[in-house]
């Protein structure tokens, strides 16, 4: 059954389909569960992000064919837009397309490390589904490796940056200086926290945290001196800043824009940057029509984004040729299975045969038969048996003038044929 994947990206599909396509933690169970079921799907892996939805499967060729139309009616979406914007990949193509993802070299931001953490948290979640067997795991693993190994040997992490940096970087365009900005952080999850590094490294006067759940909301909070409030208290604390910045699994939009309207009017329609990082959306796109109100989602960051990429582009260039090498090798070791498969069973009937033989031996020595004799038909025996299967595959080829199947048979036992 080959490897395939099957995706959506930040290149192929604007963010309002991605977010209707996506996988969010309320349903990726169950989608890891309705693949697993799925005819021909041997195993699977769901990578969901912002920028990003992929399933990864080992599976037989109906099995690819169906996979659109199951993900289609799954997510509630037309299947024609989905088709619009899918690409997929298969056996070495796919080993290739998941180590560069791994390695950050098919991401928005070239090199970001972000995306190998969300990669190991997909592959954990369809681990511990049941989901993932040998084959998929080992291939995930390897890629694992792959990025760890680019991370030491190139420099595609110079200059770090990602979307969370991208979005500071915003700000410190639209603001003179970010030590006198307000800033409310809304969510606590992995891109929060690098956008929170990333102000506290600027001297952002004040930040709030924003959390559903205040615990990790105020571990985050207390590396920067910050203040944690939950996520009703928000319309509170809005008229306050000037500069919120939103990363949650939230299925509907926290900040619309009736709310917005309220807060603009208190702040005497002083502006407020509102920059989006979640996908579906923490913020309605409405909010983007309000006059002091400036909206920038995950895909308006793609012109910085490109200024950024050109550093790295000889490192991602040599990370290249590394996936290259590794891509090879693993599928020499895929290639390899069916033998390997072989080899275990010709062992084993050899082994069997040798056992069986030797039994027979010891139980005509125990009736006291000669000792020279049975060790002569043993031999003998074992002889003729090992050699039945390939002497009857060359007299076949003999016969038929099958001088290819002769000459492979001849190498294979190691004999010296003229």
């Amino acid at each position: 059954m080959p490897l395939f994947v099957l995706g959506l990206n930040h290149k192929t599909a604007p963010l309002s389909l991605r977010e209707r396509l996506a996988f969010g933690p309320d349903n990726l169970p169950q989608a890891l569960e309705g693949l697993q079921h799925l005819e021909g799907v041997r195993e699977s892996c769901i990578l969901s992000t912002c920028n990003r939805t992929e399933i990864y499967v080992e599976v037989d060729a109906t099995a690819q064919a169906t996979l659109p139309q199951w993900w289609a009616q799954f997510c509630r979406v037309n299947r024609s837009e989905l088709d619009a914007c899918l690409y997929q990949h298969q056996e070495g193509e796919a080993v290739r397309h998941l180590m560069r993802v791994a390695c950050g070299l098919d991401s928005l931001v070239l090199g970001e490390p972000q995306i190998l953490g969300q990669l190991k948290q997909s592959f954990e979640q369809a681990r511990q589904s049941g989901a993932l067997k040998s084959l998929l795991g080992r291939l995930f693993q390897r890629s694992f490796s792959v990025a760890k190994r680019v991370r030491s040997e190139t420099e595609i992490g110079a200059n770090g940056v990602s979307v969370a940096f991208v979005a500071i970087t915003l700000a410190k365009q639209i603001f003179a200086d970010l030590s006198q900005t307000r800033v409310l952080l809304i969510g606590a999850g992995e891109t929060i926290e690098l956008a929170g590094r990333h102000l506290q490294a600027q001297q952002v006067s004040h930040m709030t945290v924003a959390n559903r759940t205040l615990a990790r909301a105020q571990a985050l909070a207390s590396e920067w001196q910050a203040d944690v409030i939950t996520l009703d208290e928000i319309p509170t604390v809005l008229p306050q800043v000037d500069m919120v910045v939103t990363s949650t699994a939230s299925p509907l939009p926290l900040l619309g824009k009736g709310l917005m309207e309220r807060v603009l009017k208190q702040r005497r329609h002083k502006p407020m940057l509102l920059i989006d990082l979640a996908v579906p959306r923490d913020i309605e796109e409405e909010v983007g029509t309000l006059a002091d109100a400036y909206l920038y989602t995950v895909d308006d960051l793609q012109g910085i984004v490109a200024e950024n990429q050109s550093a790295r582009q000889q490192a991602a260039r040599q990370a290249e040729l590394l996936i290259g090498d590794e891509k090879a090798s693993f599928m020499a070791w895929y290639q390899g299975l069916p033998s390997i498969e072989l080899i275990r069973t010709f062992r084993q009937q050899a082994q069997q045969l040798q056992q069986d033989e030797l039994l027979r031996a010891q139980q005509l020595l125990a009736q006291g038969q000669d000792a020279q004799q049975v060790m002569a038909e043993l031999a003998h025996r074992l002889t003729n048996k090992l050699i039945h299967s390939p002497t009857e595959a060359l007299r076949q080829a003999g016969e038929s003038g099958d001088r290819e199947t002769l000459a492979i048979l001849s190498q294979s036992l190691g004999l010296d044929n003229p």
